[in-house]
C-alpha cells in the first residue's frame, strides 16, 4: 500500500484545477526553513512532476537536482522524500519516535478495519501490544518453524502442478503466488472448507489493487465535496462488505474447531494450531495483554495475505528473472542446490540453511529490485529540525528505498547485479544497516521478515533443484526483457514466462 494511484489521476486533477482554485482561499506564505524543492503550481503543487509510471526513479531524478533531502507539495499534503542512508538513519533511528505514525488513506480505512492493523494503526498503546503479538506469538522464529511442515507440503504440491505443464510455456508468476497463497492460508486460518478460500483468494487480488490508492479525497482533505463525488468509495464499501462476510465465516469455523476440539488430546489440538487459532486464545484469554475484537482479527489475518503474498511473489519472480538473464548464476545456484540435496527427492527448509549462495541471491534481489521501491509512508507526529531544516508537523515521510539500494556511496557498480557482492559482507536487511532496507527500518520495520525469507529461500531452492528452465522461442539471455511496473510495488511489466524441463521428480514416497 503505497503512494501510487494519485500518479495515474494526473489528467483529471488538471481538469480540477480551475475548479478548485474558487474553493480554496490563497495559501499563507509559508515562513519555516523547509528542505529544498522544486517549484510548485497553485493548488496541486508538485502534482504535476509526479506523472511518471516509475515514481521512485522520477524521485531519484528530482534529488539528483534539489539533494537527498526535498520537500513536495502533493495537493495540500506536505512530503519529505529522503533519498540517503544518512538521512534515512536520522529520520528513523535518531528522531524514530516522532516518525512512528503512518498516513491512513480513504479507500484503507474502508477496507483494513479503520485502519486497525499492525501495518497501519497509529503509534501508541494499541499498536505496540499488536507489534508484540506479532513479535511473540504469530511470527517468532518458533512459530515460523512450527509451518515449515506447512511449508513443504505445499511446495511439492506446486512443483507437482508445474511437472503436469512440463515443456510448456508458462507464466511463472502464477504458480509462485498459488503457492504463498494456500501457504498463508493454511499457515495463518487453517483448512478452510467450501468456497471461502476461492472467495479470499479473489477479493484479495481486488483489494490488493485498491488498498494504496490515494484519491482527490486524500491530497485534498479540507475539500468536503470530495467525499461525495470519489468513485472508488462505493466500491471499496463492497469489496470489504464480502472480505468481511467471508472472514466470519471462517472466524466462525475455526471457533467450531477449538470448541470440538477442547475434550481432544493434547497432538490434535497441536496439529490443528495456526495464526487465527492463537489470536482466538488471545481474544478470549482473561489474562490477554490486548483486548481483541473480531475485526481487530480480521484486520491482522487479511494484512498477512496483502503483505506476505504481493512481497514475496514479486521478489521470486525478480530472482528468477536475473537468473535466467544470468546463465552463469543459474548454473552456480542450480550446482549448489543439487549438491546440497544429492541423494534426496524434495527440498526441505532444514537443507536451505546450508546454501549459501541462494541468500546471495536472495540479498541481491532485494537490493537491486526492491518489493517497495518507496518504502512505506511515515507521518510526522510533531514538528522538527534535521539537517538545519524544518520538517513540518503532520508531513509525509518518503523513503526512496530504490536509491539507496544504488547508492555508489556504499555500493561498488550498484546498477550491476552481482550476488557475490555480498559474500563476506555483514550487510543484512533486518534493519541494522540503512544502505538496505527492503522490509522497512526502525519501529515500524516489517514483523514478517523470518517467515517472508523462509518462503522465498525454499521456494527458489525448489525451482532450481526440480526443473532446468529456457525461455521461449529460443530467446536469447540477453534479450530478456526487466522492464519494471510500479503498482502496489514494483513488479515486472511483462510477466516471465519460462520452460520447465523435469530435472528430480517430486518423489512420493517423501510426500
Amino acid at each position: 500500500m503505497e503512494i501510487r494511484d494519485l500518479f495515474w489521476s494526473l489528467p483529471a486533477i488538471a481538469l480540477l484545477q480551475v475548479f478548485l482554485f474558487f474553493l480554496f482561499k490563497n495559501p499563507k506564505k509559508t515562513t519555516l526553513k523547509l528542505p529544498p524543492g522544486p517549484p510548485t503550481l497553485p493548488i496541486i503543487g508538485n502534482l504535476h512532476q509526479m506523472a511518471s509510471p516509475l515514481p521512485h526513479k522520477k524521485l531519484k531524478d528530482l534529488a539528483d537536482k534539489y539533494g537527498p533531502l526535498m520537500h513536495l507539495k502533493l495537493g495540500e499534503i506536505s512530503t519529505v522524500v529522503i533519498s540517503s542512508s544518512r538521512l534515512t538513519k536520522e529520520f528513523m533511528q535518531t528522531h524514530g519516535l516522532n516518525f512512528a505514525d503512518r498516513p491512513q488513506t480513504v479507500i484503507a480505512k474502508i477496507m483494513m478495519y479503520n485502519c486497525s492493523g499492525v501495518t497501519l494503526s497509529m503509534y501508541g498503546d494499541y499498536w505496540r501490544k499488536l507489534r508484540q503479538i506479532y513479535v511473540t506469538e504469530l511470527l517468532n522464529t518458533k512459530s515460523v518453524q512450527s509451518f515449515s511442515s506447512i511449508m513443504e507440503e505445499e511446495l511439492i504440491l506446486m512443483v507437482k502442478s508445474i511437472e503436469s505443464e512440463v515443456g510448456k510455456p508458462m507464466e511463472l508468476i502464477e504458480k509462485i503466488r498459488s503457492y504463498l497463497f494456500d501457504t498463508l492460508c493454511r499457515s495463518a486460518l487453517g483448512k478452510i472448507h467450501g468456497k471461502g478460500k476461492e472467495t479470499l483468494i479473489e477479493i484479495s487480488r481486488e483489494m490488493v489493487a485498491l488498498s494504496g490508492v490515494q484519491t482527490l479525497e486524500d491530497i485534498f482533505p479540507s475539500v468536503k465535496l470530495f467525499s461525495y463525488l470519489n468513485p472508488l468509495r462505493p466500491k471499496a464499501k463492497k469489496l470489504f462488505k464480502r472480505l468481511d462476510s467471508v472472514l466470519e465465516d471462517i472466524i466462525n469455523q475455526q471457533e467450531n474447531k477449538l470448541l470440538s476440539l477442547k475434550d481432544g488430546d493434547n497432538q490434535q489440538e497441536k496439529e490443528e494450531d495456526n495464526m487465527l487459532s492463537v489470536l482466538l486464545r488471545l481474544r478470549n484469554g482473561k489474562d490477554s495483554k490486548v483486548k481483541l475484537t473480531n475485526n481487530d482479527i480480521k484486520a491482522i489475518i487479511f494484512e498477512l495475505f496483502v503483505g506476505g503474498i504481493s512481497t514475496s511473489s514479486t521478489t521470486i519472480e525478480w530472482a528468477m528473472s536475473e537468473l535466467m538473464k544470468n546463465p552463469e548464476m543459474m548454473e552456480k545456484g542450480k550446482h549448489e542446490v543439487r549438491q546440497v540435496l544429492k541423494g534426496k527427492k524434495r527440498v526441505c527448509q532444514i537443507d536451505v540453511e546450508n546454501m549459501s549462495y541462494i541468500k546471495l541471491v536472495l540479498k541481491e534481489t532485494l537490493r537491486f529490485h526492491p518489493p517497495g521501491p518507496l518504502l512505506f509512508p511515515r507521518k510526522s507526529r510533531e514538528q522538527c529540525e534535521i539537517d538545519g531544516y524544518t520538517i513540518p508537523a503532520k508531513a509525509m515521510i518518503l523513503i526512496n528505498n530504490w536509491v539507496l539500494g544504488r547508492d555508489p556511496e556504499y555500493w561498488v557498480d550498484p546498477e550491476k547485479f552481482e550476488p557475490e557482492r555480498f559474500k563476506d559482507n555483514l550487510v543484512d536487511y533486518k534493519g541494522n544497516h540503512f544502505e538496505l532496507i527492503p522490509f522497512g527500518v526502525g519501529r515500524r520495520i516489517c514483523p514478517g521478515i523470518s517467515f517472508a525469507v523462509t518462503n522465498i529461500e525454499l521456494l527458489l531452492a525448489a525451482l532450481l533443484f526440480h526443473f532446468d528452465w529456457k525461455l521461449p522461442h529460443g530467446m536469447d539471455p540477453k534479450d530478456l526483457d526487466m522492464i519494471e511496473l510500479y503498482r502496489s510495488g514494483c513488479t515486472r511489466k511483462n510477466p516471465l514466462v519460462l520452460i520447465p524441463k523435469i530435472y528430480i521428480p517430486t518423489g512420493d514416497e517423501n510426500y
